[in-house]
């Protein structure tokens, strides 16, 4: 089935409350898009024409509502100093934190995302698929959270055990990585992006709702009240379980809720659907990995069932990014399944 309109054409009216041809689609396409094109997920490092594009040939073979420039979540932490690992063909990971001691914080310094890192890189795909499609599809820049980029400059292990032994320096910690996180999403609207933001350590899995108020809220805070004052929607997605901070993301300022598969969209939509849009949660690796086209259909159903009448709007979508041997017939599955149920939603039907 084909689709009626643009992705932009579609939020615009979706946000009116005008007629739309189809519920907004986004399987979080991140190393996948390697192969769409045949290269190695490491050749991407310092290379952001390349990055473009197969972003934008992901975006072209599968038809999905937003494309999303991300390779890993390191990126930030790297150009401060952290040592990242590279694999041949797999999303890159953290290798060595860019400090190891509490007397090593005050050396740190924000990063220019000009100049340091791969975050040139990133801006320079970002430049380039928002001028090949930025006009049919939104392009936005993957920001990681200061509480999460703070956990990569010193370990998490290490981030976990400051957080209940020596507040002080998470506060460090987290407002150095502020500065880096408000000078690159500066960068991202130059560039003609939004800023989406992933800030997979503040999860409920690992801090408590307590010390999310205290060493994240704050400067999320900040961060989002910066991106709204330059006239720019934020998304946000906090791995794993959520339930518990989903009022106080919410009083972050996020518009939209990014709800991973370990948490529940009615749950979500009964809770603070009056307040955020919400996108979600078909299982990245069980569903979108392992399972079959059929699987990935009902899966998608169900996600609707659950969440297609939320007050402030749903985005069918996975729970996290999609591992990178995600099957191509998955991913055409998933937006086929949402052209299906067209919209309005009839819940009869499904």
């Amino acid at each position: 089935m084909a689709d009626q309109m643009t992705a932009i054409e579609r939020f615009a009216a979706y946000s009116k409350g005008e007629p739309i041809d189809r519920l907004p689609c986004v399987p979080i396409v991140g190393n996948t898009a390697a192969r769409v094109i045949g290269v190695k997920v490491s050749e991407f490092r310092g290379n952001g024409r390349l990055i473009a594009e197969a972003q934008v040939a992901a975006y072209k073979r599968f038809g999905y509502d937003i494309i999303r420039i991300f390779t890993d979540l390191y990126t930030q932490a790297e150009a401060m100093g952290a040592k990242v690992y590279y694999p041949a063909d797999e999303t890159a990971y953290l290798d060595i934190p860019a400090v190891r001691e509490v007397g090593q914080i005050g050396s740190l310094q924000p990063a220019d995302p000009y100049k340091d890192g791969n975050l040139p890189q990133h801006l320079e795909a970002m430049r380039i698929a928002v001028e090949q499609v930025g006009k049919e599809v939104p392009v936005t820049g993957a920001v990681t959270g200061p509480f999460t980029n703070a956990s990569f400059l010193i370990g998490t292990e290490n981030l976990v055990r400051l957080v209940g032994k020596n507040p002080p320096a998470v506060h460090k910690l987290c407002e150095v990585s502020l500065e880096t996180a408000l000078r690159y999403a500066k960068a991202i609207i130059d560039a003609g992006c939004s800023p989406s933001l992933t800030d997979a350590m503040s999860s409920t899995t690992l801090i408590s709702p307590r010390q999310f108020r205290e060493f994240s809220l704050p400067y999320l805070k900040k961060l989002i009240d910066y991106i709204h004052s330059c006239g720019k929607a934020v998304t946000l997605h906090i791995c794993g379980k959520t339930a518990k901070i989903w009022e106080l993301m919410c009083e972050a300022g996020a518009d939209c809720l990014s709800i991973d598969n370990a948490a529940s969209l009615l749950e979500a939509k009964h809770k603070v659907g009056g307040r955020v849009r919400l996108m979600g949660n078909v299982k990245p690796s069980e569903i979108m990995l392992q399972g079959t086209p059929a699987d990935v259909r009902k899966a998608v159903i169900e996600c609707v069932k659950e969440a297609y009448d939320n007050p402030k709007g749903f985005i069918v979508a996975s729970g996290c990014s999609l591992p990178t041997e995600t099957p191509f017939a998955n991913i055409d599955a998933m937006l086929d399944a949402v052209r299906e149920i067209g919209y309005p939603v009839n819940i009869n039907n499904l």
